[in-house]
């Protein structure tokens, strides 16, 4: 029920309309804004490549894009200590929480359990959109 309502909530806020984009706008130096928009654009291709690993039955390999890629231990090859003092407290704290639910579901892959996957890229893409939900970067 509560999974219901975080995505009603959140498919309000995305069918605003782009001219009454109320968002808080985040400003960052061109080169880091460069480099945080390459990030999650890999955070997504990640997503793609472990999904088509899962459907041919590559669950460690899986695991392992996720976590290299999108997990906690992806933080240090992002420069997350260098974004990080950046982002207001919120935004820090759903990165934070979206790179800890990347973790949770490389482990969750290493079991091969199909439905539990899907629960846990539900899960995961649940914290991007609400970043995204609630932030713009300039």
């Amino acid at each position: 029920m509560g999974r219901k309502i975080l995505l009603w909530v959140l498919g309000g806020l995305l069918a605003t309309s782009a001219s009454a984009d109320d968002r808080q706008l985040v400003q960052f130096p061109e080169m880091m804004r460069g480099h945080m928009m390459m990030n999650m654009r890999d955070h997504m291709s990640a997503l793609a490549e472990a999904q088509s690993l899962v459907a041919a039955d590559e669950w460690d390999r899986a695991s392992d894009v996720i976590e290299q890629r999108v997990g906690m231990s992806s933080m240090m090859s992002h420069g997350a200590s260098h974004m990080a003092p950046l982002m207001p407290p919120a935004m820090r704290a759903l990165g934070t929480e979206m790179h800890r639910e990347a973790s949770r579901l490389s482990r969750t892959l290493s079991e091969a359990d199909l439905q539990k996957a899907m629960a846990g890229f539900a899960a995961l893409t649940e914290r991007c959109i609400a970043c995204h939900a609630g932030f713009r970067v300039h």
